[in-house]
């Protein structure tokens, strides 16, 4: 392929937006258009981000989504939650793709999303033609779609560690437990009191406990894979560890079948068969450094036989698969590149 899209970055100058910046710099087939940033407007890339210096020599400019749509093939929005409802709808009137890392796009009932964000939705008609930016899940649909909501950085490796076991209908639904942990990166670059370095050091908080606005993704994604038929509700605490990037996701649940531990991870193996960016290990426990600046998810699969529980522990990077690597794979299915362009590079260690 020689063809180079044109793409536009909006929010920019947060974590996800860098990180977005910084892939698409490196995809043979990307040239930055443009990027925005309300905070930063007129500021070059590399004043804000030092480590851009000579590599990428744009100024970010303010939003403004119906000219972005004239300059660029295809955008990406790394913006707040509830900031993307224009923009993507000015990018579909556009008939220009965008993936849209915020929350606004991924949950299918504006009634849910009202619930959850505090907001009403504006364009509820879109939520009907929107797809789930999971690739692993909804690979055919993202590729002939304009719009993805590409996933929370949680709901990645929980849904990804838990889908075998509700593809098969295996889990009980009523059972599902998630602990995860995640690096203090996960709660943006603005500054707040929670993250500062004496306050986040030394340090592991659980936070939003029974009400995070994850939650009702990954119950709506393991219901889809059991048909719709089943409602889904899981038990989800996050946690605030004292590192910079990566997610550690451990699930537990009960099965409706007794399953020995090698049917199990039979199971995963077929499930992920031919799966870029999922890697199943046995021998050795998934760990966040093993992927660090990565767009793999790593999974383990155990089993409690004595409280009759099977464990999965999941360990992604909440900026790469967890968001922008996650988003650039999408939207190379939408633009027919081969889904691991620029994605391929191995975590950095130590």
């Amino acid at each position: 392929m020689s063809k180079k899209f044109r793409i536009a970055i909006a929010g920019a100058s947060g974590y996800a937006g860098a990180e977005l910046v910084r892939l698409a710099a490196a995809h043979p087939y990307f040239t930055i258009a443009a990027v925005t940033s309300e905070k930063s407007a007129g500021q070059s890339v590399s004043s804000v981000f030092p480590s851009f210096k000579g590599i990428v020599d744009h100024q970010f400019e303010a939003l403004a989504p119906e000219a972005l749509t004239e300059r660029a093939d295809a955008i990406f929005l790394a913006l707040p939650h509830t900031k993307s409802q224009d923009p993507v709808a000015a990018c579909i009137k556009a008939g220009t793709p965008v993936v849209d890392l915020s929350a606004d796009y991924r949950l299918k009932d504006s009634s849910i999303y009202e619930k959850w964000y505090h907001t009403p939705h504006g364009y509820p008609h879109l939520l009907q033609d929107v797809v789930y930016g999971l690739p692993e899940l909804h690979r055919t649909a993202i590729a002939k779609s304009k719009l993805v909501a590409s996933p929370g950085c949680y709901p990645t490796a929980a849904i990804l560690q838990l889908a075998p076991l509700f593809s098969k209908r295996l889990a009980r639904p009523e059972t599902i437990v998630i602990d995860a942990k995640s690096g203090v990166s996960g709660a943006g670059r603005s500054p707040a009191l929670a993250y500062h370095f004496p306050e986040a050091h030394e340090s592991l908080e659980p936070y939003k406990i029974g009400q995070h606005r994850h939650t009702p993704e990954i119950e709506q994604e393991l219901s889809g894979l059991m048909g719709n038929v089943d409602s889904v509700t899981v038990t989800f605490t996050p946690h605030l560890v004292p590192m910079n990037r990566g997610i550690l996701s451990t699930a537990y649940c009960k099965l409706t079948q007794p399953v020995q531990l090698s049917d199990l991870r039979d199971l995963y193996r077929e499930f992920y068969a031919g799966e870029r960016f999922v890697r199943l290990y046995e021998d050795i426990v998934p760990n966040p450094r093993y992927i660090k600046g990565t767009n793999y998810c790593d999974i383990g699969v155990y089993v409690d036989s004595r409280a009759g529980w099977v464990v999965t522990v999941a360990a992604v990077d909440n900026l790469v698969k967890g968001a922008a690597g996650q988003a650039i794979q999408a939207m190379n299915l939408m633009l027919d590149i081969p889904e691991d362009t620029g994605l391929t590079a191995p975590a950095s260690y130590p």
